[in-house]
């Protein structure tokens, strides 16, 4: 069948590019049709970067083209993403560190998601990818990153850098830890207003002796707070990663977690959304999956933010039991958990690599190659 340009035209109105308000042919996103019989290319030119929007509409366009058009027509199509304009460039504020390239906040909406146990199993992965890792617990009220690395017992030396008298972080598993946890007893609570929160953590970012990293990663508090104005207020941060279940009432948070990022104001740019307790697989069935806290949330609302899924990590007893016991599950060789974590990770460190790549850098040095990824298969 010859197929036509115009019919081709005509039914790709029928569809919107991702972050357009108009149809791809009148918004302009369509750049170019050519037909050989009944081969179709299309080009299309998209303001988007993220690799979610870049398949969509790919997809949207061969579904489109198959249903109203031809359903055995050959299509390729050619996507392009264009840089945004000057105006819409995220603008990040702060005042960079010394050494630190790239600044990853790992946030959700609500506490019990898991958030600093996927955190820990990030910063314990990328470590052993060959990045040099970093963590902050700027969870003030409630710092649990020290019992996940086993140094709950340990507290920060002084050492001098320039003259200048500096917290040196606790080291475990390859990632520098600071955490308020490690200046407090395990039974104190930390009873401050916002502006003590604020200095405290203003001096375990400024006055530590971080050395080269390429990634800090910052756990925060749950929510949407005055702890999280405060870093976005005091550090550039490269990106952000949402944690969440499956669950709704999670979900409903997480999505304010994603709003709080995107706002003019703080313009931050989110890497993605992580699933965590994504489903369960008892060790005597390991090809079932339960979904107790409900199937694919999380993975429905990064489509409806127009963000990444980075990752779906399972429900599994022995991450709950890694954490308690300060060994990070993702360090458990050649199992579903461990791989579960890589492939989290490696997207993380994609999507920041393509942040990098689109966006104005934070630091006159950042991550420009995938180099590391593969050491975890060695």
């Amino acid at each position: 069948m010859k197929l036509q340009k115009k019919d081709i035209l005509e039914a790709l109105k029928t569809i919107t590019a991702p972050g357009a308000g108009e149809n791809m042919v009148d918004s302009g996103a369509v750049t170019n049709v050519l037909t050989f019989g009944d081969e179709v290319i299309v080009d299309i030119t998209i303001k988007n970067p993220t690799l979610q929007a870049r398949k969509k509409a790919e997809v949207d366009i061969m579904k489109t083209i198959h249903d109203k058009v031809f359903d055995k027509a050959q299509v390729k199509v050619n996507v392009k993403v264009t840089a945004p304009a000057k105006e819409d460039k995220v603008e990040i504020k702060g005042k960079a560190i010394p050494g630190i390239k790239n600044i990853v906040a790992v946030a959700s909406g609500k506490g019990g998601v898991g958030k600093s146990t996927v955190t820990s199993n990030i910063a314990v992965t990328l470590a052993k990818m060959g990045f040099k890792v970093g963590i902050l617990d700027a969870d003030i009220y409630g710092p649990s990153v020290p019992i996940m690395f086993d140094v709950a017992n340990e507290r920060p030396l002084s050492v001098n850098v320039d003259g200048k008298s500096k917290m040196k972080p606790i080291e475990s598993y390859g990632v520098k830890v600071l955490s308020i946890g490690f200046f407090t007893k395990p039974d104190q609570a930390v009873i401050w207003r916002g502006p003590m929160a604020a200095k405290a953590l203003n001096q375990m970012i400024f006055d530590a002796a971080w050395g080269e990293l390429d990634f800090l990663l910052l756990d925060l508090p749950p929510g949407t707070g005055d702890i999280h104005l405060s870093i976005m207020q005091s550090l550039p941060i490269t990106g952000a990663v949402v944690v969440s279940t499956p669950q709704n009432v999670a979900l409903a948070d997480a999505k304010k977690g994603v709003a709080m990022f995107k706002q003019e104001s703080i313009n931050v740019p989110v890497l993605g959304i992580v699933e965590n307790m994504a489903y369960f697989t008892p060790d005597e069935l390991p090809d079932n999956k339960y979904y107790i806290f409900g199937k694919e949330g999380a993975k429905n609302l990064a489509e409806d933010l127009d963000v990444r899924l980075l990752g779906e990590i399972p429900l599994v007893q022995s991450i709950r039991e890694a954490g308690d016991v300060g060994r990070p599950a993702a360090l458990q060789a050649n199992t579903p958990t461990m791989e579960a974590f890589d492939n989290l990770t490696k997207n993380v460190v994609e999507e920041t690599v393509r942040r990098n790549t689109d966006l104005p850098a934070t630091e006159a040095i950042k991550i420009t190659t995938m180099a590391g990824c593969s050491a975890v298969k060695n």
